[in-house]
């Protein structure tokens, strides 16, 4: 990351402005991964399709057969030109709106339907349970699909630079900050460069910059503090023909970590926030799958907790799980399972380990070589095999499977001791079911501190849906496979 350097305000620069008419306005070096993605998304797309509209085919079609085989050109040609019409090929950073997707897909069944009718009036050239069915998995198969690519890409940004979008932050230091804060926590983005308007460029036109810009293969700019820029409109334009993107970050006002739309009142945009998620239809939606896929995964893995409790008993004395009293829903008290790890008298000696915690902030309360770990409660907590009698928990209605997870009661207490210093809308984490995994595991474990944790608490919260919930439990798998901050 660098400064750009400064302009003498005494060169006088002819600025040249692109024709609109030039096809040399887009970005030429995001071509190439920009076609290979479209490329990607079309493959992705129109093999989900195909496969969908197959094993519908053979779902619902008698032995007489159908016209499956011969339409499926059109099919697809309808369906993938809905969803590019629908924006799902564009630079949008979301791959897997389902929403937005559902009413793309079923657009899309609705024009199939309606040129069915025009090419053979009056007779279904499908039954309806292939229809039916098709428009089902379609969804499925797809929204599956590009959970999976956007997953892919998160990976490739993170071990791979050579995939971050390269970016410029334009403000005042102390909001370039703010917004350094706030991308350190995405793989999206690289910082390429910064440009300090409080300092550099107090007498120097900013499109003289633009050039330095292109040469450095700059993706997008980052308007930290909009008041500090003269001549918006000029500069947001010579940006945009530069083939330069722009984005707007709001640092002085302490917006909601919530998704928003764009609201014109006559001229003036405005950002209307959606009502928080985990709520009345919403709230059960998650309780049910919350309830399926715990027990699916009780009777799945059910041997290996025999194997388990076995382990634990043959090498340690003392019972084989581990009850706790948590803090959950309301701030409610409840015992929590898990297999035992510790020796037994693990909470009295907790006390003279309490100055060894490496947990920074304090809340909570971890060390990576806690003597009172026994050697099988190692390998448990290596692959966190101890948290699955949580998914009890879970059938219980005292958890779920992706939330905060439950503070102990000596944790939470101090968490109450260090917000009545500072804030309160850590608070806001008791408003919901804790879980089993979570955001902040997912996006450093162990590794972060308790202000992390409390920060993708409240994104998690916020920002929830279905889609997130499942995106967390895969990304969980791999933390556990990987072992990464495992104590």
């Amino acid at each position: 990351m660098i400064y750009l350097k400064q302009i003498n305000p005494n060169t006088r620069i002819l600025q040249r402005t692109e024709d609109i008419r030039s096809m040399q306005i887009s970005m030429p070096w995001q071509i190439p991964i920009a076609i290979i993605r479209l490329i990607l998304l079309l493959a992705i797309d129109t093999a989900m399709l195909y496969k969908s509209w197959m094993i519908a085919d053979q779902i619902g079609t008698e032995s007489s057969g159908s016209h499956i085989t011969r339409m499926i050109v059109p099919l697809l040609a309808i369906t993938i030109g809905t969803l590019a019409a629908s924006g799902f090929y564009g630079t949008d950073d979301k791959l897997n709106q389902f929403a937005k997707l559902f009413k793309a897909l079923t657009l899309a069944q609705a024009v199939i339907l309606i040129a069915a009718f025009f090419y053979q009036p009056g007779v279904w050239w499908v039954s309806r349970l292939v229809f039916t069915t098709a428009w089902l998995l379609n969804f499925l198969f797809i929204g599956l699909a590009r959970l999976l690519f956007d997953l892919l890409n998160i990976h490739l940004c993170k071990y791979f630079p050579i995939f971050k979008q390269s970016i410029v932050l334009i403000g005042h230091p102390e909001d370039i900050e703010k917004v350094q804060k706030l991308l350190g926590r995405s793989p999206q983005f690289r910082i390429d460069s910064i440009v300090d308007l409080s300092t550099s460029y107090v007498n120097t036109p900013l499109e003289q910059i633009i050039p330095l810009l292109r040469a450095r293969k700059v993706t997008e700019v980052f308007i930290c503090s909009q008041q500090m820029i003269d001549n918006q409109i000029i500069f947001f334009w010579n940006l945009k023909a530069a083939g330069i993107h722009i984005r707007m970050v709001p640092t002085d006002l302490q917006f909601p970590q919530q998704s928003a739309e764009t609201k014109m009142i006559q001229e003036v945009p405005t950002l209307r926030f959606k009502s928080l998620p985990i709520f009345g239809v919403n709230f059960w939606f998650k309780r049910l799958f919350d309830m399926i896929v715990s027990a699916i995964l009780l009777l799945v893995l059910l041997p290996v907790l025999i194997v388990i409790a076995i382990a634990i008993k043959k090498t340690s004395p003392g019972s084989i799980f581990y009850k706790q009293n948590r803090v959950g829903l309301k701030g409610q008290r409840f015992k929590i399972w898990k297999f035992r790890t510790m020796v037994e008298n693990a909470n009295e000696l907790q006390k003279e380990l309490e100055a060894q915690n490496e947990v920074k902030g304090g809340v909570l309360f971890k060390i990576k070589a806690d003597p009172r770990i026994t050697k099988v409660g190692r390998f448990l907590r290596k692959y966190s095999l101890d948290e699955l009698p949580q998914l009890i928990n879970v059938l219980q209605g005292k958890m779920s499977l992706v939330g905060p997870r439950p503070l102990a009661i000596r944790d939470y207490e101090l968490s109450i001791q260090a917000d009545e210093q500072v804030t309160h809308d850590k608070f806001l984490r008791y408003e919901v079911l804790p879980g089993v995994t979570g955001l902040w595991q997912v996006k450093g474990r162990a590794s972060i501190d308790s202000e992390q944790i409390f920060y993708w608490d409240m994104v998690y919260i916020l920002q929830w849906s279905l889609v997130l919930d499942f995106k967390i439990l895969l990304e969980t798998v791999n933390v556990v496979l990987s072992r990464e901050g495992s104590y």
